[in-house]
């Protein structure tokens, strides 16, 4: 922090560069978008990106660190503490299916890091990596609470279903068959408990 930099005006130029770069990389990709273009587009000099995030590896992994703090939020969000086990988990993938034919929804941020980032050391790679493990373990331990005979089984193919539904929203978007994300996510959940869901009513 230099002499004349007041310690909220460090902590709102490390925001602006970060929410900048945070929609260009969402939108455009890693590869596509430079520093210089993140620079330009936050209104900021390169020695003070420089002075928040010592490369663009560093960048990458701030904004990864943000929207898997962004995912919890909106994960925990879609559980109803109130609903049954079962139902949690279908309110889950309702909430999937409108999510992913939002507007708003160009896809995993996860996936696209892994695949431009497919070298398994690569920082970035490892943040995706971590990301849907951690995600795979916590469907598992709902699968568990829904009464799963196998719920390392039922979590993957849940796991699969929610990539699957934010892999077909950038091509599709509002058109999307992620719309009916949640209607998978019942026949496979029927399929993996003693006793399956009560059907979903017309419109819900």
């Amino acid at each position: 922090m230099s002499p004349t930099e007041a310690p909220s005006e460090v902590g709102s130029a490390r925001r602006r560069i970060l929410d900048t770069a945070a929609e260009l990389f969402y939108r455009h990709g890693f590869h596509a978008v430079g520093v210089d273009l993140v620079i330009e587009r936050a209104g900021v000099a390169k020695t003070t990106l420089y002075r928040h995030f010592g490369s663009k590896d560093d960048l990458i992994v701030a904004y990864l660190d943000d929207a898997n703090a962004s995912f919890w939020a909106w994960f925990d969000g879609a559980l109803d503490p109130a609903a049954a086990p079962v139902e949690r988990l279908i309110g889950l993938f309702e909430a999937v299916g409108s999510l992913a034919t939002s507007r708003a929804c160009l896809g995993c941020a996860f996936q696209v890091t892994a695949a431009e980032f497919p070298d398994p050391d690569h920082t970035g790679h490892a943040a995706a990596l971590a990301h849907k493990q951690a995600v795979q373990r916590r469907l598992r331990e709902l699968a568990g609470a829904a009464g799963a005979a196998d719920p390392a089984t039922l979590a993957d193919g849940l796991l699969l279903l929610m990539d699957g539904a934010f892999a077909a929203a950038r091509m599709y978007q509002r058109s999307s068959p992620a719309a009916h994300v949640a209607d998978a996510a019942l026949t496979l959940i029927h399929a993996h408990t003693a006793s399956g869901p009560r059907a979903r009513q017309a419109g819900r």
